[in-house]
This record gives structure tokens, C-alpha cells and sequence, in this order.
């Protein structure tokens, strides 16, 4: 096998796999956290879709020597990342019982992948990138809450933290891409008029996008 198609076919291998996990058990987790809209078929399938594709990216990227380490924790994030944007899609709301499991469980496997690599001053710069990216959206929180809501200012720990392992420049650009990913939302959503400039639009799945980029940059 070639060194440029065994990738490739981990990388299906990967998303096959995603798509089943958001098949079943990820839509599952997402009805368990809606209040009040209803995960129908589309729900299933966009669950599905997300998964494979962020499984398939993020295997394609890390899946060397150096990277494996990381697959752990970059899939677990994954995986309750497709769980956070359709909830927040659904009822605007991001819920704990989501980011406080993710939030743990990205701490654990950091420091599982800090043991296999030897790099455990990324531990310390993963806090650093936590608290910092906390405090950022804690601020445009209080500055303007219309716009940013708490749930948002939560989920910023667990995508601080992640970068942060990565570096200031990972977690620099994950910050940049949420609110470029956002702003065009926002502008393309007032154009098609689906929402008024006094209306919400979900800013979790903008985070979590940028984080996305932001890992497959700097991997």
C-alpha cells in the first residue's frame, strides 16, 4: 500500500465509523438534551454526516506517529461537538450536562496525551489557553449579553483548553475563525432574512468550527 493511500483509507475507515456513532448513540445524547424541539430524521442524519466528517478529517490529519497520541481526545471532542452545535441549532442553548462531561474528559485524555508524548509543559499552556479563552468570552458576555450568552462563555473552556495544548498560535485562530465563521452566518442569515438585526443566531457552532480549523492547522 502506498504512503499516500493508507491515509486516505484511515481516514474513510474513520468517518464510517463516525457516521455510525452519530447515527445511534450521538443522536441519542442530543434528544436526551433538547427541552423543547424534537430530533426528527434530519436531525439523524446531519448527526451522522457532521461526525463522519470531522472523524474522517481529524484521522486524515493526526493519523501519523506523532498525532496518534491525540486522536483520543481530538475524537471525543469531536464527537460532543456535533452534539453541542445541533442542540445549540435547535434551541439555542448549550447544555452543562454536555460541556461539563466534555470539559473532564478533554482534561483526562490531555493528560493521557501529554504522557504518551513526553510534552507536559503543553498541560500548563492548555490551563493558560482555558482560563484565557474563558475569560474572553466572560467579557463580551458582560459587554454585551444579547449577543453572547453564558452557555457560549461556558463552552469556551473546554475549546481553550484543547487549543492551548496546541499553542498560542492554534488558540489564536480558533478565537479569529469562531467570530469570522460567525459573522458570516449572521450577515448570510440577515440577507435570506431568517433572522432581524434584534434577533439571536447560535454562536456554538461557530466556536466549535473555529476549533476544528484551528486543530487541522496546527496538527
Amino acid at each position: 500500500m502506498s504512503d499516500t493511500a493508507a491515509p486516505a483509507l484511515l481516514a474513510l475507515g474513520a468517518a464510517v465509523v463516525g457516521a455510525a456513532v452519530g447515527w445511534w448513540p450521538l443522536f441519542a445524547w442530543i434528544g436526551l438534551n433538547l427541552r423543547t424541539a424534537t430530533a426528527g430524521r434530519g436531525i439523524r442524519i446531519a448527526a451522522a454526516a457532521t461526525t463522519a466528517a470531522t472523524f474522517g478529517l481529524i484521522v486524515w490529519r493526526f493519523e501519523d506517529a506523532s498525532g496518534r497520541p491525540l486522536l483520543p481526545v481530538l475524537l471525543a471532542f469531536a464527537a460532543a461537538a456535533t452534539v453541542l452545535a445541533l442542540v445549540d441549532l435547535l434551541e439555542l442553548r448549550l447544555p452543562n450536562a454536555v460541556i461539563v462531561p466534555v470539559l473532564a474528559a478533554v482534561a483526562l485524555l490531555l493528560v493521557l496525551a501529554s504522557w504518551l508524548t513526553g510534552e507536559w509543559l503543553r498541560l500548563l499552556w492548555a490551563l493558560a489557553g482555558c482560563g484565557a479563552m474563558f475569560g474572553v468570552y466572560l467579557v463580551l458576555a458582560l459587554i454585551s449579553p444579547r449577543s453572547m450568552g453564558m452557555g457560549d462563555v461556558k463552552l469556551a473552556a473546554p475549546i481553550g483548553l484543547l487549543l492551548g495544548w496546541f499553542g498560542l498560535g492554534a488558540w489564536l485562530v480558533g478565537l479569529l475563525v469562531a467570530f469570522v465563521v460567525g459573522g458570516v452566518v449572521a450577515l448570510v442569515a440577515l440577507a435570506l432574512r431568517r433572522v432581524t438585526l434584534r434577533g439571536s443566531i447560535p454562536f456554538g457552532p461557530s466556536m466549535l468550527a473555529g476549533a476544528l480549523v484551528a486543530v487541522l492547522l496546527a496538527g
